[in-house]
């Protein structure tokens, strides 16, 4: 039998009913408190029942790091829906695909995002509701009685969808129940930030993806501490919060502390109320580390999760001797091993696939059995990353097993680049792959080789790939070859595929 406590959004109302005055979110020098988040995630839940949502439907966010995205998630929530986040900077092609696989009956998009999102709901029928900064735009999405209790729900009914791409084809959605997303909350509040009632948390990370959406927001929210928003990270305006807020934890990828670093207004930059610093998404240079701890006086943990394991699953803790360069130990609740072929763990210090089980690993790939079996073949989560665990049980990432390009610490699949690449008329072959990039630790670039008697440009490429996906994905670096490494089989090699200057 299900239960309203079982549901996430049990967590804001106890915090709102605890804390009513304690503030939830600060954005641009404005408190909203947890009485005033709830009332408003209350009424949307309400609408959306009024309008025909009911428990398990799915609900789509396209909104940027605003007061409306908290409410409509725990707005969903608390009527019994399904939320699923999406990146805002997707184009209706991919959005068509989202909609149509998750079933969204409704999607909450931020105005600037509603013509694309228009265009992807043509197959799908999804309602499209603009949003305000706080919530739907007024009498855009309106009645029913607002909804201040959760909806009962089981522990393992899925409460979000998030879609991570695989490396082969299309995107899956990674359901994530209310007790993953309500323990992995609670172990990065208590095990692992030792967040309390007056910390300030900088809500920079976006909150469509994991890692800002959980380790920030539901954190937070479990403990009543304030999520500072940034509507998209931009470094002068991270700096300017983190001394205007008094920011205790600061959450990031390392490019966004790097670009704070590096910044001209980091000499002016008061950063005395900052503890503590939890870094992931890809490896944290260890210069940029130092030379960050060193000019504002913190310390910076880093770890390591994925969409999937909801998603912190390893950690520097701070309890702990912290080594830089690792992702540090297994959570509370979470089993890693480091594993060969045949599933078989290996010694401390060879490489092997990390493999994970526990409370965080997710229930399975939405409507996907294959993909979850394939995932997921004996209880143990396979992650694609290559590891080593030393004799104290610290994991370090070597290498990953995927293709994947981790750019800014977002996730690219050069499977899903050269499909939109495939689709220019002059291209005949192409490979995208990871080219070395300064800020961003890793850029997309790709080797194409054209049809015979093709005028067309690496700018032309560029262009025409730019204009059909997303902006963190579109090669910024494309090169033109006579033709691309194959195998025996005739399969391009994409390992052999380099930029001209790397030779």
């Amino acid at each position: 039998m299900g239960s309203a406590e079982s549901n996430l959004a049990s967590n804001l109302v106890r915090t709102a009913t605890s804390m009513p005055d304690r503030p939830a979110l600060k954005v641009a020098g404005q408190d909203i408190t947890y009485q005033q988040l709830h009332g408003m995630a209350a009424k949307l839940a309400g609408a959306l029942r009024a309008n025909g949502i009911e428990p398990g439907d799915r609900v789509a966010l396209i909104l940027p790091n605003v007061p409306a995205f908290p409410v409509a998630f725990f707005g969903t929530l608390l009527a019994g829906g399904v939320v699923v986040p999406m990146n805002p900077l997707l184009k209706a092609g991919e959005i068509d695909f989202f909609f149509t696989n998750s079933g969204a009956k409704v999607a909450f998009v931020w105005p600037d995002f509603v013509s694309e999102a228009t265009k992807g709901a043509e197959n799908s029928g999804t309602r499209i509701v603009e949003c305000g900064p706080m919530g739907p735009v007024e009498g855009s999405f309106d009645g029913g009685e607002p909804i201040a209790e959760p909806t009962e729900r089981e522990g393992d009914d899925t409460a979000i969808i998030l879609y991570t791409s695989g490396t082969t084809g299309r995107p899956k959605g990674a359901e994530l129940t209310h007790d993953n997303v309500n323990l992995n909350a609670k172990r990065c509040a208590e095990d692992i930030q030792e967040v309390t009632p007056d910390d300030v948390i900088m809500g920079c990370l976006p909150l469509f993806h994991v890692f800002g959406l959980v380790v920030g927001l539901n954190a937070a929210v479990r403990v009543g501490a304030s999520l500072a928003l940034i509507p998209r990270f931009d470094p002068a305006a991270a700096i300017k919060v983190i001394g205007d807020e008094k920011v205790t934890i600061m959450q990031g990828v390392p490019t966004m502390y790097a670009a704070i670093l590096n910044h001209p207004d980091a000499d002016s930059l008061d950063a005395s109320s900052l503890r503590t610093c939890a870094s992931g998404g890809s490896a944290m240079p260890l210069e940029v580390m130092k030379a960050f701890e060193e000019k504002f006086g913190c310390v910076i943990l880093e770890g390591y999760g994925l969409s999937e394991t909801s998603p912190v699953a390893s950690f520097n803790m701070p309890t702990r001797e912290r080594k830089p360069g690792t992702i540090g130990l297994a959570i509370p609740g979470c089993e890693m091993r480091v594993i060969d072929e045949d599933g078989k763990e290996v010694p401390d210090g060879t490489v092997g696939e990390i493999a994970i089980r526990g409370d965080n690993v997710m229930k399975g790939y939405w409507q996907n059995p294959e993909a979850t079996a394939e995932a997921i073949p004996d209880g143990w989560f396979r992650t694609g990353d290559m590891a080593t665990r030393d004799e104290e049980g610290y994991y370090t990432i070597v290498d990953r097993k995927k293709d994947m390009i981790l750019r800014g610490g977002m996730n690219v699949y050069p499977r899903e680049v050269e499909e939109v690449i495939y689709q220019h008329p002059d291209v005949l072959e192409v490979a995208v792959v990871a080219v070395p990039d300064e800020l961003y630790g890793e850029q997309v670039g790709a080797g194409v080789a054209l049809r015979e008697g093709s005028t067309a440009t690496a700018e032309d490429i560029i262009e025409f790939t730019k204009e059909r996906i997303a902006a963190y994905k579109y090669p910024r670096t494309v090169w033109l070859l006579d033709e691309l490494p194959k195998g025996p089989t005739g399969k391009i090699l994409r390992r052999e595929v380099r930029p001209p200057a790397a030779g």
